[in-house]
């Protein structure tokens, strides 16, 4: 396993939280591990782990980048996806950090 560079996380503002991490897991487990539940959610992405919590106000994203992955692409990749499940109330806000 490579070394992980620097971990990201967002708090994304949406009152969907839990359901947004649900799908997004559901919809990459067909593709890449997953483990989650309504509160939580891993995803084993190919540029490094993914991990999602869900709270009352807010979607807390945190993205792991393995050494050399593009990250700037790896948060967008994320973005978009989320995005997409929000499309009533997209684009979210992400604010990395």
């Amino acid at each position: 396993m490579a070394p992980i560079a620097q971990s990201l996380t967002a708090n994304v503002p949406t009152a969907h939280a839990s359901r947004y991490l649900q799908q997004l897991c559901k919809h990459w487990g067909h593709k890449f591990d997953t483990e989650f539940d309504a509160q939580q959610g891993v995803i084993a992405f190919p540029m490094g782990p993914i991990r999602m919590a869900a709270g009352a106000e807010a979607l807390t994203v945190t993205i792991e980048p393995e050494e050399g992955a593009d990250v700037e692409r790896f948060k967008q990749v994320v973005a978009d996806h989320l995005d997409r499940f929000a499309f009533r109330e997209a684009p979210l806000s992400f604010d990395w950090r």
